[in-house]
């Protein structure tokens, strides 16, 4: 479901589709679930380069925005539309399965929003990035953010046609996580560790988060920042000026 403002809830005009099928829908046969895994992510990464073309000719940068819940997403997305000022248009795409309090609270900013519940759906994938595109209608030279669905496993086999994937993970995390979930590190463009000012109440080596993370990811970034008291930020900044 693709929520915009305060206008009426529009029907997501497709069912969901898992690349992977589990429970009730698990098949037999090995060659099977390959197969459809298949089908799916080529038809995802097809409607994906159609959004990146439609993008790339406004001049829009999309940025997809990963996390496991909490680590701070939209803390980081709210502060950083307030920082930057106006000084580049800014529109947010929020996914979650379900309610639109992070939308509320991005709209609260001033920036232009849309909400995207996927239901039982674990991610965002590329026809409800075209969706969201289409009633969002983004201004040519945007920063585009994608809140993706809290969430370290499904995300990452999905492109949406963003430009770059940056993954957050926060020091109440395990210092290990990069190497729990290599695929969506290995994805990253950009890591940010955040809550940098918990630091001195928790147990966790930014070092050695930064270590695991490139044992899987050898050229990702990797800044320290706090969504809260702005340390940091002025680098997360300078990495988005970039996204042009």
């Amino acid at each position: 479901m693709l929520r915009e403002d305060d206008e009426a809830d529009h029907a997501h005009p497709h069912p969901h589709t898992h690349p992977r099928p589990h429970g009730s829908h698990r098949l037999t046969g090995a060659g099977e679930t390959v197969t459809i895994e298949q089908k799916v992510l080529a038809k995802n990464d097809l409607l994906a380069d159609r959004n990146r073309t439609w993008m790339t000719d406004r001049g829009v940068a999309a940025v997809n925005v990963m996390s496991s819940p909490g680590a701070g997403k939209t803390t980081l997305l709210e502060r950083t539309i307030t920082d930057l000022g106006g000084r580049r248009p800014v529109a947010v795409i929020e996914g979650d399965q379900e309610t639109r309090l992070d939308a509320d609270r991005i709209r609260r900013t001033g920036c232009a929003v849309v909400q995207v519940n996927t239901g039982a759906g674990c991610h965002l994938d590329a026809e409800m990035m075209r969706d969201a595109l289409t009633a969002l209608s983004p201004a040519e030279g945007s920063l585009l953010m994608v809140e993706n669905v809290g969430n370290l496993v499904c995300p990452a086999l999905f492109d949406l046609g963003e430009r770059a994937k940056v993954v957050i993970i926060s020091v109440t995390e395990g210092t290990d996580k990069p190497l729990k979930y290599p695929y969506m590190f290995a994805a990253a463009d950009l890591i940010l560790i955040n809550k940098a000012d918990l630091l001195p109440y928790v147990d966790f080596d930014v070092e050695q988060c930064a270590r695991h993370a490139r044992s899987v990811n050898p050229d990702v970034r990797v800044l320290t920042v706090s969504a809260t008291t702005g340390e940091g930020l002025a680098h997360w900044y300078d990495w988005l000026a970039g996204q042009r």
